[in-house]
């Protein structure tokens, strides 16, 4: 369960998308963050590894790792 303040503004363009649609607020707003997670635990995990970088493999010792043939 997840509650969440809007700016009244942001709330009005809400309530009136789903108004003409017949959607739910809650429909757009799942559809929202939905639409932009994958982007944001790229860019966090992005940012992560350039503070705490680890060991890099390159694409030949990953293959023979993995033990996968060209």
């Amino acid at each position: 369960m997840l509650a969440i303040r809007l700016p009244e503004e942001i709330e009005n363009r809400l309530s009136a998308l789903a108004a003409k649609t017949g959607r739910t607020k809650t429909f757009y707003a799942k559809e929202a963050i939905l639409d932009h997670l994958d982007e944001m635990e790229d860019k966090y995990l992005a940012l992560n590894r350039l503070e705490n970088p680890n060991k890099r493999w390159t694409l030949d010792e990953m293959e023979q790792d993995l033990d996968v043939e060209d």
